[in-house]
């Protein structure tokens, strides 16, 4: 059973062990959870704003293949009594002089983090107003953390970029709640190697991640995804494993050279084709999952400019009767009538916020 950790009467603890904490696109905190315990990453402990805390189970440097998660750390400190005022700031960098960081970069270098670091940079974030700013928070912490380190501290405060493959903090408060957490990747795991080339309205990896998991993938499952863009969920759904047939088609055939390349060395299938007459048999198709454009970043091209509900009927069309569809959807409520019309109900949807858009994962599948 999972279960949220109580607020300490005290203003703040230190943590050791193997504790973990891993950040993620906002709404898709459960389908974190669910691919770490699945992993067998590790005991969930608590979801919360954009995180899951969990016990990490075992040795190795598996947390960082995890595809959901923006970003992983060792948990350095929880500390509560964080109010909005500047004193606030003295608590914190109380905290960070009694964090034991070079035990925490052992463990780091056990799960796969960088050896030696020569620098030390902190990250911050708050929900809230405060009478402090960012740079005060990682100012404040990164200090005291770079001396226990005997490392320097680059501040961020100079807009200057930190040096690659510090040692990197991050501090998030939320309400009176600060988090201290070490980086155990040399950089954040939303920053996918294959993204050699993107574009705007190319979905954020981790969220491509969490719909292939809602689309339910299964050994030996025919993927498409009919407006793949430069093909981050074909690559993300290839990412999944299970010996997987992956389609990925568009419109655009810059689009699809630049998914090609972003995919090279997988077995995916790219297609020029337009998403309202797709060149595949009916019933055919056991998953989609795609990121359709809808005329926010991307506008709608070939047929759907001028009939936007031939994608709900292509979809359907192509679907096998048992078939699943998980779709990124802006204004879902007006695009679901027309699902509906089209033959597909919907069995879950959850509303998301990525870069201050809120869209929802909508789960379909034939009625």
């Amino acid at each position: 059973m999972r279960r949220s950790f109580a607020a300490s009467r005290c203003r703040s603890r230190v943590v050791t062990g193997a504790r973990l904490v891993a950040r993620t696109v906002r709404g898709i905190e459960s389908i974190l959870a669910d691919e770490i315990q699945a992993s067998g990453l590790g005991t969930v402990e608590h979801e919360g704003h954009r995180e899951v805390w969990f016990q990490h189970l075992g040795p190795g440097p598996r947390v960082l293949d995890l595809r959901c998660a923006d970003d992983v750390f060792v948990f350095g400190a929880v500390v509560h009594g964080v109010d909005r005022t500047k004193a606030s700031l003295r608590v914190l960098a109380a905290a960070a002089e009694a964090v034991p960081v070079r035990d925490l970069q052992a463990l780091r270098e056990t799960l796969g983090g960088p050896r030696q670091p020569m620098s030390l940079d902190v990250s911050a974030s708050f929900l809230g107003r405060r009478n402090f700013n960012r740079y005060d928070v990682e100012d404040a912490v990164g200090a005291p953390l770079a001396a226990r380190a005997d490392v320097p501290y680059h501040s961020r405060r100079a807009g200057v970029a930190p040096p690659h493959e510090g040692m990197s903090w991050r501090v998030t408060v939320d309400g009176d709640r600060a988090l201290l957490g070490l980086r155990i990747g040399p950089g954040p795991l939303h920053r996918r190697s294959y993204r050699r080339i993107t574009r705007a309205g190319s979905v954020h990896p981790p969220l491509a991640a969490a719909l292939v998991r809602l689309a339910e993938p299964f050994t030996g499952a025919r993927v498409l995804d009919p407006c793949c863009g430069v093909g981050t969920i074909p690559i993300e759904a290839a990412a999944a494993g299970g010996a997987m047939s992956i389609i990925g088609s568009d419109h655009d055939r810059v689009a699809i050279r630049a998914a090609k390349a972003n995919g090279e060395g997988t077995s995916i299938s790219w297609v020029t084709a337009d998403a309202g007459s797709l060149p595949l048999a009916h019933r055919s198709v056991d998953l989609v999952v795609t990121n359709p454009p809808w005329n926010r970043q991307v506008p709608p091209a070939g047929l759907l400019a001028d009939h936007p509900t031939r994608f709900w009927r292509e979809l359907r069309r192509v679907l096998q009767p048992q078939g699943r569809a998980a779709v990124l959807l802006p204004d879902a409520d007006d695009h679901l009538v027309d699902a509906t019309k089209a033959g597909l109900t919907t069995h879950d949807r959850r509303l998301v916020s990525v870069f201050g858009a809120h869209p929802e994962i909508v789960v379909l599948q034939p009625s």
